[in-house]
């Protein structure tokens, strides 16, 4: 478990205290929905990319195939100590 400390102006972290949002639990869920955001907006990036670049979608069967690769690739891999 990592320990943080925050150095955040008086006003907001009164405020932020109030309204629930400095305990562990509701810090952790502002990161965990932080990142999902910033993932989601990258996803998005890379697909505006893509078709930009005038690549056509993958059919089902193309993303299955990609995958079922992709783990048999990791399970080839040694395993790190």
């Amino acid at each position: 478990m990592t320990e943080l400390a925050l150095k955040l102006p008086d006003d907001l972290a009164q405020r932020a205290k109030s309204a629930g949002l400095l305990s562990d639990s509701a810090i952790q869920r502002l990161l965990e929905d932080a990142m999902r955001r910033t993932a989601g907006r990258k996803l998005l990036e890379i697909a505006e990319r893509v078709h930009a670049a005038g690549i056509p979608p993958m059919t089902d069967e193309e993303v299955v195939a990609e995958v079922k690769a992709a783990r048999a690739e990791q399970r080839a891999r040694p395993s790190k100590p």
